[in-house]
């Protein structure tokens, strides 16, 4: 059995490989969105679902021959897989392409274009992910007749351990080799894992065959019952569910970087693989389960509203671990004890069972964040998932066929009634902000709040902006710099707005792009005339991913600001950074436009990456540095940028123009505001030469989100160094 356990050990870790970086160059092709995340997922396991079931009917098909076939088809399934690694990305970016002359104009026509072509590439090769499980069981089941009762189990605690280290080894890869040659690290395990199994294969073919053991009596009734697959399609409903809820309420403690999600998805998977292994010692004594383990469920899940309330004093790492990790381990025991018991370790109803959990868990998280997080708060979330498992596990005998009883009904209404207070007295994040505006939505939840540190925006609790005259600046000096008067300009993430206001100011129509839908709403709470200017002509704002709005428009335009959201270690924020991102843009700048890209801060490395893609997609670039923390303006262009005076510079700008200029000044006239980024003027091959081995930016070396290694030696391994500057990285 230890040839299984470390086939699924790396075979869970070449899925959640994959997985992560599949999701990556997805959000590249078709947008960095809510919907298109939601589709990458739900096709994903759509895929494993269909495998599992399709394996399970197979190997029923094949009768005797079943588990001879197995072993043979999960090798073949395993190279399949390793092919796929090199293949889906060339299918993602066909898929693109096909998208662009198809010239979709509506954002709904294409997503489901997208997700058409989503679909057609990952659910053929997902489907071969989910049929090892059924595969192994019947080659098990032909050889380990006493073991194969309880093989789903096994096989699912090996992939958890191997999925678990898949969570965090992967970002170290892709900050070595980059995404493609991760993948290539993940088509490598595969193929040895083929070779392996074809190989295990050869030597188990003529094995004596043992007789069956009896089944147990308890399993008996679960597997003549229908009850194991509603809980298991509401165990995987409620699980995902919960996690969209646990991205919203953590994310304010351990920030936005893909660490952080890691973090989420290792402590998710690693308490799993506890449970589990709890079940599988249980299992060996008992034939049923603890009567208050359904109920456990619900409690679990109300815990996290206690560790994410602001007023509950915690450690940061505390936070994710109380209100994560117990609901989890319990998720562990019962999903795989519901699988073993259905299933009797028949490979048909193993597939059966497990297609079903993955069905509620591509329902959990649509229902979780596009039907009830748009519509009210975390809180009320998390207890619509867990009022049902409070009040049928109070009966466990309602859940399952067993006879089950709670002995001690004390501690059952007990951890109810302590359920309830924690469900009545938590606070949400927002609620430490006495002056707000909240907003939610399918994508973040927004905190429009105006406190001792002056207006301020949160999404998902993390601090966006602030009403500062830098951002104006973004706006006036590339529209003075040009040679002729705008025609037009783009603006892409809108932030409080004041970037976009500024260009409005010139009297020219402008566009805005924003990714989250909540945020143009509250425009009039930080700007008077916020209201009056969303329904300006000249004004338009477009609820959609920048770089897909640049690839799906036809329209030029004279000036192009981006505003990427800080820190610069944000997941996903490289692709506003990357050569190809530049190329896009390029194609939507008119030729002697100006291109005013912000880089907040960085490390050297950062920098110089980020220099080096500008300076190698324009010709003409000039960089201006306001404060050492406030980052770097660049302007680029196709033509030379003039150098201009501030006094030629007043001479192009409009009296509104020049009215917004001065409304927060830095210096008391216009012409010293001006003066201050022209006084601070830099050069790119400065920048670059911070870390001149530094390659330019690149969608598949994004150098600024992956940055674990580059830190650990840069702070030689100083666990307080690492931490301040990861808590550099969460504040607003």
């Amino acid at each position: 059995m230890i040839w299984y356990f470390l086939f699924f050990f790396v075979s869970g870790f070449c899925g959640i490989l994959y997985e992560i970086v599949w999701l990556r160059l997805s959000m590249a092709q078709f947008g960095v969105t809510s919907a298109l995340v939601s589709i990458v997922l739900s096709m994903f396991m759509a895929g494993l679902g269909v495998g599992s079931w399709a394996s399970g009917w197979l190997m029923r098909r094949s009768g005797d021959r079943a588990g001879a076939l197995g072993l043979r088809l999960y090798a073949l399934a395993e190279l399949l897989i390793g092919i796929s690694a090199l293949l889906v990305p060339l299918q993602l970016r066909w898929g693109r392409m096909l998208l662009e002359k198809t010239g979709l104009p509506s954002s709904g026509t294409y997503y489901l274009a997208s997700g058409f072509c989503v679909a057609l590439t990952l659910i053929p090769w997902c489907a071969c992910m989910g049929a090892t499980i059924p595969l192994a069981m019947a080659s098990i089941k032909s050889t380990f007749r006493d073991e194969s009762a309880s093989s789903f189990s096994f096989l699912y605690l090996a992939n958890v351990v191997g999925a678990t280290v898949g969570a965090i080894v992967p970002l170290l890869l892709i900050e070595l080799y980059g995404f493609h040659g991760t993948l290539r690290i993940g088509a490598v395990c595969n193929a040895a894992l083929a070779v392996s199994a074809f190989s295990l294969a050869t030597k188990t073919r003529n094995a004596p065959q043992a007789e069956p053991s009896a089944p147990i009596e308890s399993a008996k009734q679960y597997s003549q019952s229908w009850r194991p697959l509603v809980l298991l399609f509401a165990t995987g409903l409620t699980s995902m569910g919960l996690e969209v809820v646990w991205i919203r309420q953590f994310t304010p403690y351990l920030g936005t970087m893909v660490y952080a999600f890691a973090a989420i998805l290792a402590l998710y998977l690693l308490s799993t693989l506890l449970g589990s292994k709890i079940y599988r010692a249980w299992g060996k004594k008992h034939s049923v389960e603890p009567g208050l383990i359904w109920l456990g469920l619900g409690f679990c899940a109300v815990l996290s509203l206690a560790a994410a309330d602001p007023t509950f004093r915690l450690l940061t790492f505390l936070r994710p671990i109380i209100g994560i990790a117990p609901f989890s381990m319990v998720l562990g025991f019962v999903t795989p004890m519901l699988v073993d018991r259905w299933s009797e370790g028949n490979p048909d109803r193993a597939g059966t069972a497990y297609a079903t959990n993955v069905a509620g868990c591509i329902l959990g998280p649509l229902l979780s964040g596009f039907i009830l997080l748009p519509f009210t708060s975390e809180r009320w979330v998390v207890c619509i998932f867990a009022l049902p498992w409070l009040v049928f596990g109070l009966n466990p005998q309602w859940l399952t066929s067993t006879p089950l009883r709670l002995q001690r009904n004390w501690v059952a209404y007990a951890m109810v009634l302590l359920a309830a207070q924690l469900a009545w007295v938590s606070k949400g994040y927002e609620t430490q902000f006495p002056n707000r505006v909240v907003l939610r939505d399918s994508t973040a939840t927004i905190v429009a709040t105006d406190g001792d540190k002056g207006k301020r925006l949160l999404v998902n609790g993390i601090g966006i902006t602030a009403l500062t005259p830098v951002t104006k600046l973004m706006a006036h000096l590339p529209l003075a710099e040009l040679n002729h008067p705008p025609q037009n300009a783009l603006d892409i993430c809108f932030g409080m707005g004041t970037t976009f206001r500024s260009l409005l100011s010139w009297g020219i129509p402008s566009t805005a792009v924003e990714l989250v839908p909540s945020v143009p709403r509250v425009f009039p709470y930080y700007h008077p005339d916020g209201a009056q200017l969303l329904h300006s002509p000249l004004a338009r704002i477009v609820v959609d991913d920048g770089r897909r709005f640049l690839e799906r428009t036809s329209e030029q335009f004279d000036v192009i600001t981006i505003d990427p959201p800080p820190p610069i270690e944000a997941a996903g924020s490289s692709m506003l950074y990357s050569k190809e991102f530049y190329a896009v843009l390029t194609q939507r700048l008119r030729h002697d436009g100006i291109l005013q890209q912000w880089l907040p801060e960085g490390d050297p490395v950062v920098r110089s990456s980020v220099a080096r893609a500008i300076a190698e997609s324009f010709p003409y670039v000039r960089v201006f540095q306001y404060f050492p923390a406030y980052g770097y303006q660049f302007l680029a262009s196709r033509e030379p940028i003039p150098v201009r005076t501030s006094a030629q510079l007043l001479e192009r700008m409009p009296e509104a123009a020049v009215r917004d200029l001065m409304e927060w000044p830095f210096d008391p006239t216009p012409a010293q505001e001006l003066d201050y980024p022209l006084h601070r003027e830099t050069t790119v091959a400065q920048i670059i030469a911070a870390d001149p081995g530094a390659q330019a930016m690149h969608d598949d070396r994004p150098v600024n989100e992956y940055v674990i290694l580059r830190k650990l030696n840069a702070t030689q391994f100083q666990p307080k160094a690492l931490l301040a500057w990861y808590d550099h990285t969460r504040e607003p």
